[in-house]
């Protein structure tokens, strides 16, 4: 692993509570279930899950960084020693929880007995968070859902405003787009990730083009429509229910048939399969039906919802990154490649792909941990790099905005020559505009 001793000195400085080793039984003790308990202890080192870790094998092979090793020295040990622990325990707890591991799953496949790496990583970070363990950046991001319902803080009127400037802006080449808020009784509540009207607003944009082209029935919710889960990622549990419950709650307010998700990875996993446990549904099903993006799209292109110009489709060579939390963790893998077809010529697969692909290294939270931590990205992330470098790609699809960011990160730093691309920006440039869109000729 990088060397990144000073930026850890600097977040472990700020923590000045003691050590409560109740509240750590109290944790500890709420998660021993069979399950965990069988876990823990039917582990049989045979070695599976380090060579499914992309972390394992950008950095050497180190036997330390196999996820096995990993939970042996966090969880294991929090047990085995009933909650007797000390700060330099929980300081090397900091480092696997949130710099060796992703929670992406991919270990979990390839175990014999199934073994979930991720739900115990997961439960490692809520102990770490209630000793005041926790990312900086990642805890100030979450506490902003806390405040505001989304992690950026972004006001109420400041969405509203975004959602009509996007509006009048894809006027300009597309007639009669419309981004509703808070429209009642609709097909679609459409939420979105907070980067978005922040940092890529054109999303916003490109999802009011192709709801409008397919003549859907659809809104934007001025609350509830931060459909991503920081406090998850952070270790805080009980925020992370409640952010879910603001989308559930707003979709039945505004009495929405589905809530539709942006192209993000890890929301859709928190909305559809932990969510509901976490807000406190004992069915483990969301109150609405959630949809992703992905899907979405698929079924427009195939119902002829939305038509793709053939001369406008890529002749590049073009692949297509599995974001965990979509394919491996969310089901949509075979959704994605039927896609594909309409958008590119020349279609080449990572290897391996779909729900075995490796996770890019941007995920579990480290991304809106900050630049400080980006070595440990990058070092990481080289798996990835070398599967991209693999097939020849000159474009990268990601549907997850962590995934966008990371390639695009890795396309640097390794000099891939690539350009990442998400897939609402590639149907809008090459979609048929629809004759009830065209812009009116001007003489």
């Amino acid at each position: 692993m990088v060397d990144i001793s000073d930026v850890l000195e600097e977040e472990f400085a700020r923590n000045e509570i003691p050590v409560d080793q109740d509240k750590i039984r109290q944790i500890l003790k709420a998660n021993r279930g069979a399950r965990i308990r069988t876990w823990l202890s039917i582990c049989s080192r045979c070695g599976l899950c380090a060579e499914s870790c992309f972390v394992y094998l950008a950095n050497d092979r180190d036997p330390q960084l196999s996820p096995a090793y990993k939970v042996k020295q966090t969880l294991g040990k929090m047990y085995r020693r009933k909650g007797r622990l000390s700060r330099d325990f929980f300081e090397n707890c900091y480092k696997i929880a949130w710099l060796q591991c992703t929670m992406c799953k991919r270990c979990s496949v390839f175990c014999p007995f199934g073994i979930d790496v991720a739900t115990m990583i997961a439960i490692v970070r809520s102990v770490c968070y209630s000793q005041g363990f926790k990312p900086h950046s990642l805890y100030e991001f979450s506490e902003n859902c806390r405040k505001s319902g989304n992690h950026m803080a972004i006001p109420k009127e400041e969405l509203i405003d975004t959602c009509e400037w996007m509006a009048e802006e894809a006027e300009d080449d597309y007639r009669g787009v419309a981004i509703p808020v808070d429209r009642r009784d609709v097909k679609y509540m459409y939420t979105i990730n907070p980067r978005e009207p922040v940092y890529y607003p054109q999303d916003i944009s490109y999802a009011g083009i192709i709801l409008s082209a397919a003549g859907e029935s659809w809104t934007i919710p001025s609350f509830g429509w931060d459909c991503t889960n920081l406090p998850m990622f952070c270790g805080d549990r009980e925020l992370a229910g409640r952010q879910v419950k603001n989308v559930y709650e707003k979709a039945e307010e505004l009495n929405a048939e589905n809530i539709l998700i942006t192209e993000c990875g890890h929301a859709y996993r928190s909305m559809v399969f932990e969510g509901p446990y976490m807000a406190g549904y004992d069915s483990g099903h969301p109150p609405v039906k959630v949809v992703h993006f992905v899907r979405l799209l698929y079924e427009y292109l195939r119902d002829g919802r939305i038509k793709i110009d053939p001369a406008k489709k890529i002749k590049e060579p073009v692949t297509y990154q599995d974001p965990c939390n979509v394919s491996r963790n969310g089901g949509l893998w075979e959704e994605a490649r039927r896609i594909i077809p309409y958008l590119a010529e020349d279609f080449r697969d990572m290897s391996p792909n779909r729900d075995h692909n490796h996770c890019c290294g941007g995920g579990g939270g480290i991304m809106p941990m900050g630049p400080k931590y980006k070595p440990v990205r990058m070092a990481s992330g080289r798996v990835k790099a070398d599967q991209i470098r693999a097939t020849g790609a000159k474009i990268v699809i990601a549907p997850c905005h962590n995934c966008f960011d990371q390639i695009n990160d890795l396309g640097e730093e390794y000099d891939l020559g690539i350009k990442v691309l998400s897939l609402k920006e590639i149907i809008v440039e090459a979609m048929i505009v629809p004759d009830h869109m065209k812009p009116e000729a001007h003489e």
